[in-house]
């Protein structure tokens, strides 16, 4: 199966696709799930708890640029190697919003003294089991985005 449905954390309706960039040749977001030395890297973010790094492609910059940027800001992490997972599209209240999910093999921490709006690294050998219950955890990590991509990846 090339497409999902589903809802999300906020019960908004979600298209995920691991096709090649089907909603949008230009997406204006990005997230990345990271790994670096066998261990996922992750960031906490101030307000929404733990997830992956990620957000929005600025002007100037591709989606793969604001996506080696977004790890860099929120973590310090140097992208050694990064993949296209797929694109997902979020019809939500305020509008619609189309996402391109990455994978990133992470070369190396660097020291950073601002994380921009999150507290820096997370690192953790594995994701915990009840990550949908777990209040220490993002809503952009509840949904099956995280799931598909993670078993689309192989890591599931």
């Amino acid at each position: 199966m090339s497409e999902f449905k589903f809802t999300d954390y906020y019960h908004n309706q979600v298209t995920l696709s691991f096709l090649d960039h089907p909603y949008s040749s230009a997406p204006k977001h990005v997230w990345v799930i990271c790994r670096l030395d066998n261990q996922w890297l992750l960031t906490e973010h101030a307000r929404r708890g733990i997830e992956f790094p990620g957000g929005k492609v600025e002007k100037g910059e591709n989606a793969e640029e604001a996506a080696v940027r977004e790890v860099f800001e929120e973590t310090g992490g140097v992208v050694k190697r990064l993949q296209y997972v797929g694109q997902y599209r979020v019809e939500g209240k305020g509008g619609t919003i189309i996402k391109n999910v990455y994978y990133a093999d992470i070369d190396r921490l660097v020291k950073k003294d601002d994380y921009m709006e999150t507290k820096g690294p997370v690192q953790l050998k594995s994701l915990p089991e009840d990550l949908h219950l777990n209040e220490r955890y993002s809503f952009m990590m509840k949904d099956q985005v995280l799931t598909y991509s993670l078993k689309h990846l192989n890591y599931l």
